[in-house]
């Protein structure tokens, strides 16, 4: 559906003004998926991407400096989400042994068997992309790293 009809409204400014509000309306569609997605798991979108970082760095630690380095979301507070993790079990945090102001995160065996269960859906998560075709796809990923800069 056509981005005026989604929102009610007929005119924009300009095309540019119509692609910035069309980019926030479009995170904000896919973003609702997500929590859509993750939440019969227990889990937020923010929660998948930490425990993705840390699959990422096993078997090795990652300090939340890095965690937050790596994020999608820079304004998550990566130690609140950590501690959640902890408390479900799917992560551990430790002292540091070398640097004793920094703390030590790794994905658990359960963080890891939830991510393996997700990996089995990624063809239902990659279906909210099904109207465009592979090099439509290729496009946008393209437009949006030159939109980055």
């Amino acid at each position: 559906m056509k981005l005026e009809e989604e929102i009610s409204q007929k005119h924009f400014r300009n095309e540019y003004h119509k692609a910035a509000v069309n980019v926030v309306y479009t995170f904000n569609w896919l973003n609702n998926h997500n929590v859509s997605f993750f939440k019969p798991l227990g889990i937020t979108p923010q929660q998948f991407n930490i425990l993705r970082i840390l699959r990422g760095q096993h078997p090795n630690p990652a300090t939340i400096k890095l965690i937050k380095e790596r994020m999608l979301d820079k304004m998550s507070d990566a130690s609140r989400i950590v501690e959640k993790l902890r408390v479900k079990g799917l992560v551990e945090r430790n002292i540091c042994s070398h640097d004793r102001r920094n703390v030590d995160v790794c994905i658990t065996q359960k963080g890891l068997d939830l991510l393996s269960q997700i990996d089995m859906r990624n063809d239902e998560a990659d279906q909210k992309f099904s109207a465009l075709n592979p090099e439509e796809i290729k496009q946008l990923n393209d437009l949006l790293d030159k939109l980055r800069g």
